[in-house]
């Protein structure tokens, strides 16, 4: 970055990192294009207009390339890098069609905000859906969902990634320009009109952003900037990215402001931020969003196999706790293969902490990470630190054949298990997430899907189907082959969500108004009192909200009841997962596969 470049922004927005990047329309009407490009020696600008000859860019200190002209909002460009390059902005605000076209200038004034008083509301208040924009028809497609959301108890949707990706189905963790929202879902403006429509229900959006890894077809930056990455380093997806540049650090800090202030998005979920080899960069960027964002509501969650406390203890409101979805997924389903191997044989004890005390692994040596520690101390933190899923995009879509929760427990003769789980999540203090379709009681499988084509098409099958080929259901080449296609449109077509069970989305919908009526007006200020185990797959665990009250779960997800010997809670029966479970407690007995959950005032007692 040039930081001594002075210029006008006449983007709608403050002048901030992000416009160091890309096409800005400034208020003169001209338009200034910035490119960090510091693999080459010269860059040109090539503007689809009139016929100009490509415009010689300025090189500036640090691997800078700037220009100055005469354009207009929808103007269409490119880069020439090198004689038989051209690329799209690496920060374009649109494309005119995939990833591999022209960039397209994108001017103020697109949307006229009809909620520009919004400021978001507190974190404790959240229950999140998160949503695929494609599987429910675009932006306008999520837009006409809303009302039906708000009125079931949803306070806050999040968009999986939605930055532009090749093809027209992806689930967005493959995307290439950070900035730039796919036009498979739709225009800027109808994006902006999605927001705004939300906010005018009472509900928050956020977005998942993906900082860790760019896909593998459509990003040209190892052409121009290959110092964008570490040399011979590779994340999970693909090359590492080195935010130990200047230039990087700010590309990505922009991206979030850019959404959060351009957008109005709510509040941004960071994925797999242990994949980023810098740490030190997401408590800048959040420091950067907090200071840019004042008397808003903006809330920043993570995704962080790492189980860093740190971040929490800063700018960061939470993270989402796999270590919960695991631990209780093995104690509904009793799968052990893949990444469950590592709460075989511990999945109470690792859960009845979770609730207690937010992680699961705290420094302990995992199995899973080659006996290494993992994890740091969280008891200290607010049960609003963790977001508590059942299953979310990860969860469903990456088994082979893409069953939920639900669906798994239903096969099983668990229903009651899951209904006794389905209490836990949805009236605990922490924050809940559910995904598209739970609130409809749906059983329709989520799939991964792609639209690559030729090699890179055939890799991705055969990679999905190698990556099954460890579990014992899919051994057989046979079954192997029975794994859907990712890149088929039947794959995508038959992920989007259909009702189920009436009667389950109406306990969901019950769940819900008791948690929004009841719980949320106490929750902020909530600290947890501790959990217990009463069984291999029993427990107890107790918060004091935030007005004195304390609010006490019981739950068994067994299929046998438990004996207890303790004086029953005082206080007010909140719940129960099925009839009898608050009687049997009475009676010093946790029933099987069942939930209570009680309100009460005064002290806590000491058992048991």
């Amino acid at each position: 970055m040039n930081a001594g470049v002075q210029r006008p922004v006449a983007c709608g927005c403050p002048a901030r990192a992000d416009h160091d990047f890309g096409a800005c329309v400034l208020d003169d009407g001209q338009v200034q294009f910035r490119l960090w490009a510091p693999g080459c020696t010269q860059v040109a600008l090539e503007l689809e207009l009139d016929g100009r000859p490509p415009l010689a860019m300025t090189a500036l200190d640090g691997g800078w390339f700037e220009a100055r002209t005469d354009a207009a909002p929808g103007a269409r460009y490119r880069y020439r890098v090198a004689a038989d390059l051209a690329v799209p902005d690496p920060a374009s605000r649109l494309q005119a069609g995939d990833v591999h076209e022209a960039s397209v200038v994108v001017g103020p004034g697109d949307y006229v905000w009809q909620y520009p008083d919004w400021r978001g509301r507190p974190w404790p208040q959240m229950v999140i859906l998160e949503v695929h924009a494609g599987v429910c028809g675009g932006f306008d497609g999520v837009r006409a969902q809303l009302p039906r959301w708000a009125e079931a108890g949803i306070t806050a949707i999040e968009l999986m990634p939605i930055a532009d990706f090749p093809g027209r189905r992806n689930w967005g963790y493959d995307g290439v320009l950070p900035y730039a929202p796919d036009t498979a879902y739709g225009t800027p403006a109808q994006l902006r009109a999605l927001i705004d429509a939300a906010h005018g229900l009472g509900l928050c959006v956020y977005l998942d952003v993906v900082y860790n890894h760019f896909g593998p077809e459509g990003n040209y930056l190892h052409a121009y900037a290959p110092q964008f990455f570490v040399a011979d380093a590779q994340s999970p997806w693909g090359a590492t990215i080195d935010f130990s540049q200047p230039a990087v650090r700010a590309f990505f800090t922009g991206n979030a402001l850019y959404w959060l202030l351009d957008y109005r998005f709510d509040g941004l979920r960071f994925d797999a931020v242990h994949a980023i080899p810098d740490p030190g960069w997401l408590d800048e960027m959040a420091a950067a969003v907090r200071a840019a964002t004042p008397g808003r509501h903006v809330h920043l969650m993570l995704e962080n196999e790492h189980n860093t406390a740190s971040h929490l203890d800063g700018d960061f409101d939470a993270q989402w706790n796999d270590d919960a979805h695991n631990a209780l997924h093995v104690l509904l389903t009793g799968e052990r293969e893949g990444y469950y191997a590592n709460y075989a044989g511990r999945a109470g004890e690792l859960f009845v902490r979770c609730l207690g005390e937010g992680f699961g692994w705290q420094g302990e040596p995992s199995p899973g990470h080659d006996g290494r520690p993992r994890g740091t101390p969280s008891a200290h933190l607010p049960a609003s630190a963790f977001v508590f899923f059942l299953q979310n995009h990860d969860q469903i879509g990456n088994r082979a054949l893409g069953e939920r929760l639900l669906a798994l427990c239903a096969q099983a003769g668990r229903l009651e298990a899951w209904r006794a789980a389905l209490a836990v999540q949805l009236l605990c203090p922490q924050v809940p997430l559910l995904f598209m379709g739970d609130e409809l009681g749906s059983t329709t499988p989520f799939l991964f899907f792609t639209d690559f084509h030729d090699e890179l098409a055939e890799a991705v099958r055969e990679g999905r189907r190698r990556e099954f080929a460890q579990f014992a259901a899919f051994a057989d080449p046979e079954r192997r082959a029975a794994i859907p296609d990712p890149n088929a449109g039947t794959t995508f077509e038959s992920s989007r969500p259909q009702p189920g069970d009436p009667e389950d989305a109406a306990r969901v919908a019950m769940l819900l108004r008791l948690r929004n009526t009841l719980l949320a007006p106490r929750l902020a200020g909530t600290r947890a009192l501790g959990s217990a185990a009463l069984g291999p797959a029993a427990l107890r665990a107790r918060w004091r909200l935030g007005d004195g009250t304390m609010l006490t779960i019981y739950t068994n997800l067994a299929d046998m009841p438990v004996e207890l010997d303790f004086v029953p809670p005082a206080g007010s029966l909140l719940y129960e997962s099925r009839d009898g479970a608050a009687a049997a407690l009475a009676r010093d007995d946790l029933a099987a596969a069942a939930t209570t959950v009680w309100l009460s005032a005064g002290t806590v007692p000491d058992s048991p």
